[in-house]
């Protein structure tokens, strides 16, 4: 489904010029990767890329074996691509139920509506609620996934979404994550936290714009925990 080759972003300048260097990958359909590594390891860099919000300097994008190297973010997103930030937007006067229409492109009953929510752990007394500073962290986030499945994408690509949320609320997403892996989604997560590379078909370990290596949890988690496997 989606191929990315041999992609590098190199900037002029910096203690680091080859942000991204030579960048090779394959996510198959219903694939839930996780890319993990160092702050500064080029990681949301990455993410911004298959979106389409930076471009490469070099290599190339597949979606669908389609090149969408040079296509905009508004393209990619028509092909199938959603992309969650780390910070969800606070929308002022607009609530929950408007930003599903706007963001399924159509528009779609409560029940409909309510489906999505349900889909994050929320229910049908979020749809009249405002999106707001009111809401928690955790709120926000679940929101704005069910956002992102309102558009009905084939690949979701998250940036961190754990920041910012509590322990709770990262068990929550756990929850997400699992039933869209259950989904057939493919999905790629951009995180840190061990729960959430648990549940990876793959996981991807980037530093200094490199890939270190990848592989399944089995096989990765212990590097990354000092030879634990992660289990307790």
């Amino acid at each position: 489904m989606l191929e990315i080759r041999n992609v590098s972003l190199k900037v002029k300048g910096g203690s680091r010029t080859n942000i991204l260097d030579h960048i090779s990958l394959r996510i198959k359909p219903g694939t839930l990767a996780v890319i993990t590594g160092p702050n500064g390891s080029g990681k949301s860099t990455l993410a911004e890329i298959i979106m389409g919000i930076k471009t490469p300097t070099s290599g190339k994008i597949l979606f669908n074996e389609s090149d969408i190297t040079t296509q905009s973010i508004t393209d990619r997103a028509k092909a199938g691509i959603a992309y969650s930030f780390q910070q969800p937007v606070h929308l002022r006067g607009i609530d929950v139920y408007t930003l599903l229409n706007i963001a399924s492109g159509e528009l779609i009953t409560p029940e409909t509506a309510t489906q999505y929510l349900v889909k994050v752990g929320l229910d049908s007394s979020y749809l009249s609620r405002e999106i707001s500073n009111k809401l928690s962290g955790g709120e926000l986030k679940r929101i704005e996934i069910a956002s992102v499945l309102a558009r009905r994408p084939t690949l979701i690509i998250f940036d961190e979404p754990e920041a910012g949320i509590d322990l709770w609320s990262i068990n929550s997403l756990v929850k997400v994550f699992k039933k869209l892996k259950e989904s057939g989604v493919a999905t790629i997560i951009i995180s840190h936290q061990e729960k959430i590379l648990k549940l990876a078909d793959k996981i991807i370990v980037l530093e200094n714009g490199k890939i270190k290596q990848q592989g399944t949890p089995a096989k990765i988690l212990p590097k990354l925990t000092g030879g634990k496997d992660g289990t307790n």
